[in-house]
């Protein structure tokens, strides 16, 4: 009978060690600063065309990275407990949630209105 636990037969198996740690991970982007400063003026609207009726809020004048604009959008996602997606420099949220956006945008140091 093996004195082995799982995590050594597993390791066995794939050929890794389990002591081993990694020290690279990969890292998620996060906006900095002086993107923030340099975005200028976020619009938030209501948006409901082309989507059989359903409503969606919509986030236009980003001018950062595709990263920080895929790193604010899954951040506004969560806060605001919906899905949504990030393309083309539009950050689109399911539902109408201009003005729970709007707010979570100010805190974070952009300049956001409602139209």
């Amino acid at each position: 009978m093996d004195n082995l636990d799982w995590k050594d037969k597993l390791g066995a198996a794939f050929g890794i060690d389990p002591n081993e740690t990694t020290e690279n991970e990969p890292e998620v982007p996060q906006p900095a600063t002086n993107e923030r400063a340099a975005t200028g003026r976020l619009d938030v609207m209501l948006d409901k065309r082309n989507r059989n009726g359903k409503k969606v809020t919509l986030i236009v004048g980003f001018d950062g990275s595709d990263e920080a604009i895929k790193a604010l959008a899954k951040e506004l996602k969560l806060q605001c407990g919906v899905g949504g997606s990030a393309r083309g420099g539009e950050i689109l949220i399911q539902g109408d949630m201009r003005q729970r956006v709007c707010e979570l945008l100010c805190e974070r140091g952009y300049k956001a209105r409602i139209i």
